[in-house]
């Protein structure tokens, strides 16, 4: 697993072992998008590109300098060329950074491992620096209760500087507004595009299906990456323990093994209705954990990204 080197660097969120385990794969969203730059995706709308899509047939108002007068010459029929845009991929990446990221932070610090909001910060960074390298655009927005830092979609290699710089910056605090947040960034996005949120998901379900829906609604491509810690899934605590609140939550004191079961029975509830919620929306759902090995996990997620991306549709 990628380990925190120096703290006060904003590049260290591009770690370099796991930009060369992904580097040869690409990014690529299921669904046909929109754009107005020159890349790798196809666009659905027809427009003046080189390369020649099929004919149709002239209608009134049709620009004459379109209709294929060699057709005519044949047939007699007016009919125009249609062309495929080429456009690149618009994308967002949008990190949690609200208050229960910081959990078990110093734990993770003195161990010389990523806690949760590194974890997702160093992703988020690996997955924009891997969709700029491929000529696609990736802007960024970070958010607690509201947007912290919001970083336009660029293409450019130099805009990882101005990405890594807000994830630095955005130190976790406040709570989560996830239905406040997913309607500022459809707002931010006026054609389709991508959208990889980041997220331990500590809030009120029915506001993240709801905020999910939106984007959904207007045919973005959605992954969610639900990270969670080791100790958040395991509970493996021991012993009269005092558990800190976070999120204006309460201080708790209490013995953790009268809890374990209970525990564990709700966290495996909210895990699947989360789950089965994603993909009732149509959103792409992974968990993510603290110990795992982030290149081997994003190589795997983008593996499959290619396997089952499904064909363009106009």
């Amino acid at each position: 697993m990628a380990k925190r080197s120096d703290s006060d660097n904003p590049r260290r969120f591009l770690d370099p072992k796991v930009i060369a385990r992904i580097s040869q794969l690409d990014l690529r969203a299921r669904q046909v998008v929109e754009g107005f730059l020159s890349g790798m995706h196809k666009s659905p709308v027809y427009g003046q590109s080189v390369e020649f899509v099929q004919h149709r047939e002239y209608m009134p108002g049709d620009d004459l300098r379109r209709i294929d007068w060699k057709v005519w010459q044949r047939s007699d029929k007016f009919v125009i060329k249609q062309y495929e845009a080429e456009t690149n991929l618009r994308s967002y990446v949008v990190v949690d950074a609200s208050e229960s990221m910081l959990y078990g932070a110093d734990k993770h610090r003195k161990a010389g491992t990523l806690y949760k909001y590194d974890y997702v910060a160093t992703a988020a960074a690996c997955l924009a620096y891997m969709t700029v390298k491929q000529q696609d655009s990736c802007g960024l927005i970070t958010f607690d209760s509201d947007v912290r830092e919001a970083i336009p979609p660029r293409s450019s290699v130099r805009h990882m500087d101005a990405v890594t710089k807000a994830l630095h910056v955005s130190n976790p605090r406040e709570k989560t507004d996830m239905v406040k947040i997913m309607r500022q960034v459809a707002e931010s996005m006026p054609s389709r595009g991508l959208v990889l949120v980041f997220s331990d998901l500590l809030c009120d379900r029915e506001g993240i299906f709801k905020g999910l829906e939106m984007l959904r609604h207007r045919r973005h491509d959605v992954m969610m990456f639900h990270i969670l810690d080791d100790d958040e899934l395991l509970f493996p605590f021991s012993g009269m323990t005092k558990f800190e609140g976070l999120e204006q939550l309460p201080d708790l004191l209490c013995d953790p093994r009268s809890l374990r079961e209970g525990y564990l029975e709700e966290l495996e509830l909210y895990l699947t209705e989360v789950r089965r919620g994603c993909t009732r929306i149509g959103v792409d759902y992974t968990l993510l954990r603290t110990s795992d090995y982030m290149d081997a996990v994003l190589s795997k997620f983008l593996f499959q990204r290619m396997s089952t991306r499904a064909p363009a549709r106009r």
